[in-house]
């Protein structure tokens, strides 16, 4: 476990430096791993919300400006949700044979029974959760949410997210850097 926490630091730094050497770069990377971090399973491979605060940092410190990451991000985490989404209609019935579903029965009649008490507001809601962020839009496909509620729920709330993501580096790390 050190090992992985020591590879994960040190691909943080390389990432941190790179952006910092390379602004320009720092809004396609910022989509980049806010689409890949929308994906299920990718999250378990890539730090992406640790990069991502990251960058808000590096806006507050630095002559990188916050809306073109903002909408970067933004735009990333809904494409992802979006595919993850397309994803979860295209392959449901394999989703329920496979060994997760059958080796755990109540796990999607549960992800079923949240989808119709919460609706929209589940996705809303899942986004700020890291570890159900990468799987709602994927089982919100699989029970076949109707895609105008998905889509208005998924890109308005990949635009609150990005902001709340990105603010304590953007706004918060410039005051106390201040103090």
């Amino acid at each position: 476990m050190q090992q992985y926490l020591a590879l994960l630091n040190d691909h943080m730094v390389w990432g941190q430096t790179f952006i910092q050497q390379h602004q320009h770069w720092a809004a396609p990377i910022a989509f980049l791993l806010a689409f890949v971090k929308s994906l299920p399973l990718v999250p378990l491979l890539i730090p992406g919300t640790a990069l991502l605060l990251t960058i808000g940092s590096l806006i507050g410190t630095s002559e990188i400006s916050f809306i073109p990451i903002w909408i970067a991000i933004s735009l990333g985490a809904a494409l992802g949700d979006w595919l993850s989404y397309g994803l979860g209609l295209h392959f449901a019935d394999s989703v329920r044979q496979s060994r997760l579903a059958t080796r755990y029965p109540d796990l999607l009649p549960r992800g079923e029974a949240f989808f119709h008490r919460w609706g929209a507001f589940s996705i809303v809601l899942c986004r700020f959760f890291g570890p159900l962020r990468a799987t709602v839009p994927l089982i919100s496909g699989i029970f076949a949410m109707p895609i105008l509620t998905f889509q208005i729920a998924n890109w308005l709330s990949a635009f609150l997210w990005a902001a709340a993501l990105l603010a304590p580096g953007a706004l918060a790390l410039p005051y106390l850097l201040r103090l």
